[in-house]
């Protein structure tokens, strides 16, 4: 034990990771208020709305990725579902998570505007987080679990409205030709990646040592700051994110739209607590989504056009197995690493921090490197990025398997290969996360856009839920402990090596893929998907709407 100035910590190395991320935090804190609040119009080349965002983006992530560190755990030891019912629920969640930002966007395009949208979710998800912080006794039969699931289906609406729309204000800032937008969306996704790292360490860290209440309560007071930035920082948004035609919102229309909100919340409300709702629905619409698309190229669409969009549909179908054990970060992962691994007295819920600082730090180095590649005419085209995505993902399981069972299944798993395991998997996401989302705009004709990008959302969403079946899978409910290990590092090793054969797979066609895509004549156009640039510097963030 390691007395700090507040607080008692299990390992040095806990007290200084915590202690890092708090200065980090209070840092960006400080350092945002003091640009924004500058008497110049502008501060380091950029309009002062660009920091108001960062800033109530910052919070925002700190909020989500608090409350996501801790939930598979909360799931299990408080409310007491088995560790499949727990990742079932968890994959359900961070599929809805994915799918409500598709109807968000659509409201704030079509009727609200996006600063009207993104101040919506904000307090569904201050409510919704705050809401999380209410734990009652604990247990299935406590009437306070309703509060839990009405917390949930907040957050969820909530992460719709705002998720769709803040990076899009982001955009809006500036004009298309403007040579500050690509260092604009690396500042902007710098306070994503802040936000979730330092929350995993801060709210983890709290929720796990001295009570659910206190991380939960934090997130919420993360939110509730990034609410206060976004309100009082509306006149520098200079007008940026308004309705485009008033006149649709005008006379109680506005209202309208969020009590449609409000109803959201209900089916999302019902759907987490009856999780074959989520998965059947992801089913039936995929299904018919995926139909509707395929049949517009092969009816509508020339040739050339027809072809690319095979070629988008063919990515969209790998990026679900990416997807589907990517996401075991947050449910199997994370338990297995509470359970079987020498964390050196670190509470395992701060490993979710691991991801987001390996993309701070590697995002800038692949850029670079597909930079170079190309300007040799070596750079590997996107399908063959998207095998080699999947290939990654693959072997950090492998890497992980292996890695406990040399040192034995009834030693814990040393912490090396956690973090191993998570920069594999971060590899594997930089080669597929913003390479995809460049790929569903250029492949798309610019009636298609939108629809193809929901297409890729919808299939993270299915990727997602995909996650919570196979982590379901990885239950060790009832077992010795040796057992339940052995029974994940089964799951683990099956997944792996059809991760990396599938992924090799996809690079022994990706030629053929790379000829559907017709890149010598594609032409250039207007249509843009806000945040392309910077896309991917999250899992699956971007924005997801045209300006």
């Amino acid at each position: 034990m390691v007395e700090g100035f507040f607080f008692t910590f299990d390992s040095a190395f806990e007290m200084w990771a915590f202690r890092g991320a708090s200065v980090a935090l209070a840092a960006f804190l400080l350092g945002g208020l003091f640009l924004i609040t500058r008497p110049e119009p502008e501060v380091v080349g950029h309009p002062k709305g660009l920091f108001v965002l960062f800033l109530a983006e910052m919070w925002e992530r700190f909020s989500y990725y608090g409350m996501r560190a801790l939930l598979i755990f909360y799931l299990v030891q408080h409310w007491m579902f088995s560790d499949s019912e727990a990742s079932i629920i968890y994959g359900a969640y961070t599929a809805l998570v994915y799918i409500t930002p598709v109807v968000g966007g659509y409201l704030a395009d079509q009727f609200i505007g996006q600063r009207k949208a993104v101040l919506f979710g904000a307090v569904l998800l201050t409510i919704g987080h705050f809401f999380m912080a209410f734990e009652g006794t604990g247990g299935q039969d406590d009437p306070t679990i309703n509060v839990f699931w009405l917390a949930l289906a907040l957050i969820i609406v909530g992460s719709g409205f705002l998720k769709a729309n803040i990076s899009v204000i982001v955009g809006q800032l500036y004009s298309r030709t403007d040579i500050r937008r690509d260092p604009a969306y690396t500042i902007f996704y710098m306070g994503i990646n802040v936000g979730a790292a330092t929350a995993s360490i801060i709210c983890g860290f709290l929720g796990q040592t001295y009570g659910w209440e206190y991380g939960f309560g934090l997130a919420g007071v993360g939110m509730l700051i990034g609410l206060i930035f976004f309100v009082i920082g509306k006149p520098l948004l200079m007008g940026k994110g308004e309705p485009k035609d008033p006149a649709r919102i005008a006379g109680g229309k506005e209202w309208g739209i969020y009590g449609a909100g409000l109803g959201m919340v209900a089916l999302c409300w019902l759907a987490i607590q009856y999780q074959d709702m989520v998965g059947w629905v992801l089913l039936i619409f995929g299904g018919a989504l995926v139909a509707y698309v395929i049949f517009t190229a092969i009816v509508k669409l020339p040739s050339e056009e027809r072809d690319r969009i095979f070629a988008a549909m063919f990515l969209i179908f790998v990026s679900i197995v990416f997807w589907a054990l990517f996401e075991q970060a947050g449910s199997s992962l994370n338990l297995f690493t509470d359970r079987h691994v020498d964390t050196q007295g670190v509470n395992a819920s701060m490993f979710q921090s691991i991801n987001a600082i390996y993309i701070v730090l590697l995002a800038p180095l692949f850029a670079m490197t597909w930079q170079g590649l190309a300007s040799k005419g070596m750079e590997p085209s996107t399908p063959m990025k998207f095998g080699l995505g999947v290939v990654q993902v693959g072997l950090g399981f492998l890497v992980l398997v292996w890695g406990a069972s040399s040192v034995g299944v009834n030693v814990p798993t040393p912490v090396i290969f956690i973090f191993l395991i998570y920069l594999l998997h971060t590899t594997g996401e930089l080669c597929l996360s913003p390479v995809g989302l460049s790929a569903m705009n250029r492949l798309s004709p610019a009636h298609m856009a939108s629809l193809i990008m929901g297409t890729w959302f919808f299939a993270s969403a299915l990727g997602n839920f995909a996650a919570g079946l196979i982590a379901a899978a990885t239950g060790g409910d009832g077992m010795t402990e040796e057992a339940g290990k052995q029974v994940v590092l089964e799951v683990y090793s099956t997944v792996g090596w059809y991760a990396v054969a599938i992924g090799v797979g996809v690079m022994v066609i990706s030629p053929l893929v790379k000829k559907l895509m017709h890149l010598d004549t594609l032409k250039d156009d207007s249509a843009h998907i806000e945040g392309e640039a910077e896309a991917g510097l999250e899992a699956h963030e971007a924005g997801l709407s045209k300006a």
